[in-house]
């Protein structure tokens, strides 16, 4: 993580579905929380999420093949191969609806609890202008 993050910490989030939060899930967290910033999303909000997008889109991809995985190998060359075979912006879409899903959060929930989410995650200063998020 210290590639990515100057402090050497990851970022994690989870949209909190009932697999996401087991025992098992749940206790591997406590044990490794000092190895990430855990950001809490809304319960279940995997429209906030945009790797639910692109696992879907990557599932679609999978299913279209000629010939389904029989195996897990099978699985996981077929998940490489999509993958590989997206355009080279696929992601860019995605990232780019990320504002057009905070200004529907902050409509759904309210800037105050953004922003006690945000200051505490980013550790920075957070702006909302104009139903925009804005970290600096």
């Amino acid at each position: 993580m210290s590639i990515v993050h100057s402090d050497g910490l990851g970022q994690f989030q989870q949209d909190n579905v009932t697999p996401h939060t087991s025992r098992v899930a749940t206790k591997w967290l406590q044990e490794h929380a000092s190895d990430f910033r855990h950001f809490h999303w809304p319960h279940k909000s995997p429209e906030m999420n945009i790797i639910e997008d692109i696992r879907d889109a990557l599932l679609h991809a999978v299913e279209k093949r000629s010939q389904p995985p029989r195996t897990p190998m099978d699985l996981l060359t077929a998940l490489q191969d999509s993958w590989c075979e997206f355009p080279p912006g696929y992601l860019q879409t995605p990232v780019e609806s990320t504002p057009h899903r905070f200004a529907s959060l902050l409509r759904l929930v309210g800037p105050d609890m953004i922003l006690r989410r945000c200051t505490s995650f980013f550790g920075s200063s957070v702006y909302i202008v104009k139903d925009e998020l804005k970290c600096i």
